[in-house]
């Protein structure tokens, strides 16, 4: 059965909103909402006030987690402070997940390259979440979305390392490229296992850079916005958005397509797909 994927060419917060209420599942317990805090200086990350309505609908806790490399978001102390610069502070109540260890460890067994992943201790509040994600590309990744979000996004700083070292956290720049993308992959369907399913995913196609929002200098977008998805299906959604570029007529999006497959970013999808916590084939719904 094909996941559904709901789709708008509007790009407002209400319709965030519209299309997350089409999701229609109840979300048990108290909600975590994953966002990217913006790494300063990074001109093209979402800000709280455009996700602001969603965030209030669901009335969860906005989270994060510290990076594993230099800059203002790789400790809790200069990542409270670029929380509070940002706004984000501001207008929700927030949780940085790893403020503090130790880290909860999850296990993988079935996972193609790391057979654990390391998220923070304050997760362990939470028995849902919701998973908003801004689409663009990624130096590494090749693209970001809800699959990363998952993975890298949950993860504490130091599995962070882990994931991108593929089990071997001293090697975060230099492990094998497609063992780093498939260790991405176990380590989302970890998260998922953790909560038992009960994600949402809101994937947003616009400002889209072939950097992600962890760069401090980050390219201009170099394609025009193409819309927002919600899901309940993190590949289907993450597959709609590579399928939708692809689709687009944009002159930009060979530039955009160039980093997404010099760095094989779909291996990721492929990955995730194979390990059964979703599915590549899907509906796309769309919503004027």
């Amino acid at each position: 059965m094909k996941s559904k994927v709901y789709f708008s060419k509007t790009i407002t917060p209400e319709k965030v909103l519209e299309l997350y209420k089409l999701v229609e599942k109840p979300l048990p317990g108290k909600v975590a909402i994953k966002v990217h805090s913006g790494e300063p200086g990074n001109q093209n990350f979402l800000k709280p006030n455009f996700w602001k309505p969603v965030i209030d609908h669901v009335n969860g806790v906005v989270t994060e987690c510290n990076t594993a490399y230099d800059g203002k978001r790789n400790t809790t102390e200069k990542h409270i402070a670029t929380i509070a610069a940002h706004g984000w502070s501001r207008y929700f109540n927030f949780d940085l997940l790893d403020a503090e260890g130790p880290d909860i460890e999850l296990e993988i067994p079935s996972g193609k390259v790391i057979k654990k992943n390391y998220i923070g201790k304050n997760t362990e509040k939470y028995e849902s979440m919701v998973v908003l994600s801004h689409f663009k590309g990624h130096p590494m990744g090749g693209y970001g979305g809800a699959l990363k979000q998952l993975s890298i996004g949950v993860a504490s700083s130091f599995g962070k390392a882990y994931i991108h070292g593929a089990g071997e956290p001293e090697k975060i720049w230099t492990a094998d490229h497609d063992a780093f993308l498939e260790s991405m992959a176990d380590a989302a369907g970890s998260v998922i296992d953790y909560f038992k399913g009960n994600l949402i995913y809101v994937n947003v196609m616009m400002n889209m850079s072939v950097d992600c929002d962890c760069c401090a200098k980050a390219e201009d977008p170099c394609i025009k916005d193409i819309g927002i998805l919600v899901s309940l299906d993190p590949i289907a959604i993450d597959q709609a958005c590579i399928d939708l570029v692809n689709a687009c007529e944009d002159p930009g999006k060979e530039h955009f397509l160039e980093r997404v497959n010099s760095r094989n970013g779909v291996h990721t999808i492929e990955a995730a797909a194979e390990l059964g916590y979703g599915s590549r084939e899907y509906e796309l719904i769309e919503v004027e």
